[in-house]
């Protein structure tokens, strides 16, 4: 039997996602520890994807094969064996064919900066002191992003991929400058290593006016070499949402929704 557990997770204190050959507190480590204990066998779980140390996810799901269905509240249980930092949402049975990574269609990730020095926000936004930006040139970046295919040039390790081809959905940035907050937004059918953040970190260079739009562009359709591929901040971003053609997840849970508040 295989279910989807549907979470989220403060990525803080984490080393990303992925379980390493040497342990580094990951969270699927911490998730498949605390399955251990609850079935008292070794219990693997699969994720929908990667995500960096400090990076968080919103909503991110997971699957377990199960010989039988449990007698017991497992999601209770999960979230009694879990730290305060990741959050069981729902476990739902699928068939034994459908998987949590292959079979997403598109994942959306926010990124968040703020540039007023704000306490409650440190953890979930990228604070930028003294930040100066034109907001019209970063949203004329991110339509050239929305048209790019072959995302090559924003990607970390690009020759560990087949081919870096990504088809993207949807690209904006939402600006509130009383409260001196931004998010940027993207939707695809996949995500290459890095690139998110990549993204944030050349839309950053065009708004402050250290790149022009027409430099972007050529690094974009890879007539301009890089000698590396700098990333903005990992705590402003998450991995905020994963779509399904065979399941909705329930959305009520999702923290971003409080974090998007006057960036719509």
């Amino acid at each position: 039997m295989r279910y989807f557990i549907h979470l989220g997770f403060d990525g803080s204190n984490y080393r990303g996602w992925q379980s390493q050959k040497t342990p580094r507190n990951t969270v699927q480590e911490v998730v498949e520890k605390a399955l251990s204990l609850i079935f008292k066998k070794e219990v693997s779980v699969y994720g929908c994807g990667r995500t960096d140390a400090g990076v968080h996810a919103s909503q991110y799901v997971i699957q377990i094969n199960l010989d039988e269905a449990p007698v017991f509240d497992l999601k209770f249980r999960l979230n009694k064996n879990l730290p305060d930092d990741i959050s069981v949402f729902e476990i739902i049975e699928v068939d034994v064919d459908q998987h949590c990574r292959h079979d997403a269609v598109a994942r959306t990730y926010d990124y968040f900066i703020h540039w007023n020095k704000n306490a409650v926000l440190f953890r979930y936004s990228s604070f930028y002191e003294d930040l100066t930006l034109d907001f019209d040139l970063m949203r004329k970046a991110a339509a050239l992003i929305l048209k790019t295919i072959d995302f090559k040039p924003l990607c970390k390790q690009p020759d560990s991929y087949n081919n870096t081809l990504c088809q993207i959905r949807n690209c904006e940035v939402f600006v509130d400058e009383e409260q001196g907050r931004l998010r940027f937004t993207i939707t695809a059918n996949r995500f290459l290593r890095g690139m998110v953040r990549i993204c944030v970190f050349f839309l950053m260079q065009v708004g402050s006016g250290k790149m022009s739009l027409k430099e972007f562009k050529e690094i974009l359709n890879q007539e301009k070499d890089l000698d590396e591929r700098l990333t903005a901040y990992p705590n402003g971003l998450f991995l905020s949402s994963i779509e399904y053609p065979f399941l909705k997840l329930n959305n009520s849970y999702n923290i971003i929704k409080m974090l998007r508040f006057g960036l719509e």
